[in-house]
């Protein structure tokens, strides 16, 4: 099924993301994963691409997997390092494996690039570019969005002009970046608005179970840490199950807030742990069922 029917057809949706492993040894275990993960009922399960696609057919191969369970999936593809005749390819295996719904992205850029290498040699240079080719071939597009703006963006004002341009090229919906700060969205929100673009936003959330992980959601996400999460990861980094109970609980009250304030998608980035997106969806499914009803 097509995302944007799911979303058309819900006032409120959850979702969740995993990784497909490094190691083909692994991937039996995050198949496991995934399928864990789609037993608990999300309306989509997203699976990420590696950069360079060094994981695109355990992307594809999870995704069927999820579809297969009986869950909408949303596979990632990138078009960094990648040929056209490559991501034609890509296109048309996951065409085969009858999945409806990418993520366009542009990729992250690899750490271990040499001395005038083309990192684009498809001539696309940016998601925008990617989406038309999606659009053409049937799938339902989603793109990515940075609610405290690109950590590669010279500002605020010029990122979302690009994502305009991105919306403008077909996306069907937004996710974000993990967020830790809801008023951060919603002024986010405000801005897309004034701005022209409607089409529906996920918002990201990220249970912080692990006080290390931090510093590199910042890196990631550019993302503002409030002091409120900092205070409990600076007491609890040295309890497990205490700093994993907070961090639940630190996300069920994001999630409630925004619920509550109107905003219909949740997006769960679950760091391949089903226990974790478990104990959140128990928190928050009679909510998500009355808004529902």
């Amino acid at each position: 099924m097509k995302i944007s029917e799911i979303l058309n057809s819900k006032k409120v949706t959850i979702s969740f993301e995993i990784f497909p492993p490094k190691k083909q040894e692994a991937f039996d275990s995050v198949k496991k994963t995934a399928l864990s993960l789609s037993s608990l009922k999300p309306d989509f399960i997203s699976i990420t691409y590696g950069a360079g696609g060094s994981t695109q057919t355990n992307t594809s191969d999870l995704a069927q997997a999820v579809e297969n369970s009986g869950t909408a999936s949303l596979a990632h593809l990138t078009c960094v390092r990648s040929t056209k005749e490559q991501l034609l390819q890509t296109i048309q295996t996951l065409k085969q494996k009858n999945i409806n719904n990418v993520l366009a992205l542009r990729g992250d850029l690899p750490k271990d690039t040499f001395e005038g290498e083309n990192l684009f040699p498809s001539g696309f240079f940016h998601a925008s570019d990617l989406v038309p080719l999606l659009k053409q071939n049937g799938f339902c597009v989603g793109g990515a969005c940075y609610p405290e703006g690109h950590p590669e963006s010279s500002n605020r004002d010029t990122d979302i002009e690009n994502l305009k341009h991105k919306v403008e090229a077909g996306v069907d919906f937004l996710t974000t970046q993990m967020i830790f700060d809801n008023d951060m969205l919603y002024s986010f929100l405000y801005r897309l608005q004034s701005a022209g673009i409607h089409v529906p936003v996920l918002a990201g959330i990220m249970p912080i179970t692990n006080a290390n992980q931090v510093s590199k959601m910042v890196d990631l996400s550019n993302a503002y840490i409030p002091r409120k999460l900092l205070s409990f990861c600076d007491r609890f980094r040295h309890d497990s199950e205490a700093m994993k109970q907070a961090g639940i609980a630190y996300a069920t009250d994001q999630i409630i807030d925004l619920i509550s304030n109107g905003i219909r998608g949740i997006h769960i980035y679950t760091m391949n742990k089903p226990e974790i997106a478990e104990s959140i969806v128990k928190n928050v499914d009679s909510i998500i069922k009355a808004v529902n009803k």
